[in-house]
C-alpha cells in the first residue's frame, strides 16, 4: 500500500504504453463517465447503442490495429492490449467488440490496396465481423465464388458494415480445392452485411451487449479479390511487423485483456465494499477478517502476476517482431499460454470478489453480477479453453500440437 494506506501499490511489472497507446489510453478515460452510463442500456438492448457507436468510431477505437494505409493507428501490440483491457474495465461486452472488430481488421493487410480501401479506407465507420460456420462452402466460378452458409458468434455483427466467413473452397463438380501442400483449400470470404440475413440467437448469461448473432448467405457470388488465405505469407501486402502475427494471437491478446479488465474492476470493487460492509452476524467491517485478508492477498497476486505475464509476453514478442520481422512458434506458444493463464486466473480472482461480498453480489445493482456472469462467459470462449493447456505441453515435450489457434 502507498503511505497513505488508500490506494493499491503500483508497480506489476507491466511496462508503461508507448505515446501512441497513452493517447488511446487517454481517449478511453476520457470516454469511461459515458460508458459507464451506457451500461445498463447495453446490457438491456443486448447491443452497443449509436450514441456509444458514435463516441467509439470518434475515438478510433475500432481501428486500432488497422494499417495506417487504411486510415488506421497500426498500434504497438502491447498497447492495443492495454486498450481493450481499459475498457473492459468499465463494460466488458464494448472491450470484446472492440477487441473482435480488430482482430477481424487486420485482414486488411491481405486484401489488395484498393480492396482495403473499399472495405476500410473509404468508411471511416468500417467495422468487419466475423464468426465460425461449419458446413458453409464456397464454389469456385468465373471471378470467385459462388458462397452458400450459416455463421455464429459475430461479436459486433450487428453494427458492422461487412462480414466475413470462412469456407472451404469446392470446384465446380464439387471436389474440394487442394493448395500447394495438398491441405483441403480454406478462404474467408468478405462481403457487406447488408447482403446476410441476422438471427437473432444471443440470449446468453453474459457478454450480453456484444450482439454475437448468426448471419447467412445463400449463393451469394464474391469476387475472388474479396477473399483472403488468412495468415498466408504469400497474400501478406503489408510490411509492418504487426501483421507478422497471425489473426489468433490478436484475438487471444484481446480477451485476455478483456478478462484482465474485468477481474481488475472487480476486485476494485471489492476493495471498497470490504471497508464498508460488515456483514449480518459480524461486529466489524469485512476487511478487519483475517481470512478476507489473506484470500484478498492472494487474489491481487493472482492478477498482478498473470497480468505481468501477459503483457511481458507481449513486450517481449513486440520487440522480437521490431528486430527481426517475425515471431517464432516459440512466441506464438508463449503468447498462447500467457493468454490462457490470464483468464483463467481472472475467473479465480472475479470468484473470490463474488462469493467474498456476499448477498451484495447478486444484486443487480451492485458492480459484482455483471461481472461475474461476463467473465465466466469470457472462459467458455474459445481463448480461455484450458484445452490450450495441453498443446502447450505438447510443445514442450517435443510431440507434435495442436497449431490450430497459434
Amino acid at each position: 500500500m502507498t503511505e497513505g494506506g488508500t490506494a493499491p501499490f503500483l508497480l506489476d511489472g507491466v511496462p508503461a504504453p508507448s505515446p501512441a497507446g497513452a493517447a488511446y489510453l487517454d481517449k478511453v478515460e476520457a470516454l469511461a463517465p459515458r460508458l459507464a452510463r451506457w451500461a445498463d442500456r447495453i446490457e438491456a438492448e443486448r447491443r452497443l447503442p449509436p450514441p456509444l457507436l458514435d463516441a467509439l468510431h470518434a475515438a478510433g477505437l475500432f481501428r486500432l490495429v488497422l494499417p495506417r494505409s487504411c486510415g488506421g493507428a497500426e498500434l504497438d501490440f502491447p498497447s492495443f492490449a492495454a486498450v481493450i483491457e481499459a475498457v473492459a474495465r468499465i463494460d466488458a461486452s464494448t472491450a470484446w467488440c472492440l477487441g473482435q472488430a480488430s482482430g477481424c481488421s487486420t485482414v486488411a493487410a491481405y486484401l489488395a490496396p484498393a480492396v482495403a480501401a473499399e472495405i476500410f479506407g473509404r468508411d471511416s465507420r468500417a467495422v468487419l465481423a466475423w464468426g465460425p460456420g461449419p458446413g458453409a462452402r464456397a464454389i469456385a466460378v468465373e471471378g470467385g465464388y459462388r458462397v452458400t452458409g450459416t455463421w455464429s458468434f459475430a461479436s459486433g455483427g450487428r453494427h458492422a458494415s461487412w462480414l466475413g466467413g470462412v469456407c472451404p473452397i469446392l470446384e465446380a463438380d464439387g471436389t474440394p480445392r487442394r493448395d500447394a501442400a495438398g491441405r483441403p483449400a480454406v478462404r474467408t470470404m468478405l462481403f457487406p452485411a447488408a447482403a446476410a440475413q441476422m438471427e437473432d440467437i444471443w440470449h446468453v448469461i453474459g457478454l450480453k451487449g456484444t450482439g454475437s448473432d448468426a448471419y447467412s448467405v445463400a449463393d451469394l457470388f464474391v469476387a475472388h479479390d474479396h477473399s483472403v488465405a488468412r495468415d498466408d505469407a504469400e497474400e501478406r501486402r503489408e510490411p509492418g511487423p504487426l501483421y507478422q502475427l497471425p489473426a489468433n494471437s490478436f484475438f487471444a491478446a484481446a480477451f485476455a485483456g478483456v478478462a484482465l479488465g474485468i477481474a481488475r474492476s472487480t476486485l476494485d470493487s471489492f476493495l471498497a465494499l470490504a471497508k464498508a460492509k460488515t456483514p449480518r452476524g459480524f461486529r466489524s467491517p469485512l476487511a478487519t477478517n483475517a481470512s478476507i485478508q489473506s484470500q484478498l492477498g492472494e487474489a491481487e497476486a493472482r492478477l498482478r502476476a498473470a497480468r505481468g505475464f501477459l503483457f511481458g509476453t507481449l513486450g517481449e514478442t513486440w520487440g522480437a517482431l521490431e528486430r527481426a520481422g517475425s515471431a517464432a512458434l516459440a512466441q506464438r506458444m508463449t503468447i498462447r499460454l500467457a493468454a490462457t493463464h490470464a483468464i483463467q486466473q481472472a475467473v479465480t480472482v472475479v470468484d473470490f470478489a463474488y462469493h467474498a461480498a456476499g448477498a451484495t453480489a447478486i444484486f443487480a445493482a451492485n458492480p459484482f453480477e455483471r461481472r461475474f456472469r461476463d467473465m465466466h462467459t469470457v472462459a467458455q470462449q474459445l481463448q480461455g479453453r484450458k484445452a490450450h493447456f495441453e498443446t502447450v505441453g505438447q510443445y514442450l515435450l517435443d510431440l507434435e500440437a495442436d497449431m490450430s489457434f497459434l
